[in-house]
């Protein structure tokens, strides 16, 4: 899953990258108003965390704008403990949800995981596919209950499948996806990655649809050809 933080405090942004990083998102961050709602307007996002207050253009302003051209991800607006109207008008705008500074990285990563969750269609963070499961709280994967052992892009890649099983998806998308602005995102190495995830899950768990992408799905319920 790939997160856009939107912060003009440095530290602050930089401390909330580490934590997502840290369970297996892929972050991209921008300081300000202009840069904040170029790369919104122009990458695919699962998630944005967007402060109000920030120089060149404010938060609302942002959103307001990208809901207006059809922009759809999730997001987390963050307020002043005492500005209780500027939570009203982010609502209006379009936001999912708001945090009051200062607040708990792990209350956000809880927050961001309901946002994405509900976005896919799911209910909670552990996704079952047949025998494989897979935590996206604890950022962990199991098969026959016993625990894989993955690579952060690991993680990412088989928790970005999971999310949209039994869907197809390109390697476009995942590249987009599971990889951050500043990573050589070579469209190749997503099949190194699946190989890789097909050794350690099962090799019938990612199915190759040709000429269009792959698929995460349970093996016993049997392959479908598109």
């Amino acid at each position: 899953m790939r997160i856009l933080i939107v912060e003009d405090d440095v530290d602050l942004s930089r401390q909330l990258s580490e934590s997502l990083k840290d369970v297996g998102y892929a972050v991209d961050i921008a300081n300000d108003g202009e840069e904040g709602h170029f790369l919104g307007d122009t990458e695919p996002y699962d998630a944005v965390v967007l402060d109000l207050g920030l120089p060149q253009i404010d938060g609302i302003s942002i959103l307001q704008k990208w809901r207006t051209d059809g922009r759809k991800f999730p997001v987390i607006i963050l307020t002043a403990r005492d500005q209780w109207s500027e939570k009203v008008a982010g609502f209006d705008a379009g936001a999912d949800d708001y945090l009051t500074k200062p607040f708990h990285s792990e209350e956000l990563l809880a927050r961001l995981r309901a946002l994405v969750r509900r976005a896919a269609g799911h209910t909670t963070d552990s996704i079952d596919i047949g025998t494989l499961h897979v935590d996206n709280r604890a950022a962990r994967a199991f098969v026959d209950g016993m625990p894989i052992k993955l690579t952060s892009h690991e993680f990412r890649l088989l928790s970005y499948m999971a999310v949209h099983k039994g869907r197809v998806i390109s390697r476009t998308e995942l590249v987009e996806h599971i990889y951050d602005q500043d990573f050589d995102r070579d469209s190749n190495t997503i099949e190194v990655f699946v190989g890789r995830l097909r050794r350690k899950i099962g090799t019938d768990r990612i199915e190759t649809v040709r000429g269009l992408g792959y698929r995460l799905m349970d093996p016993d319920q049997g392959s479908s050809e598109e």
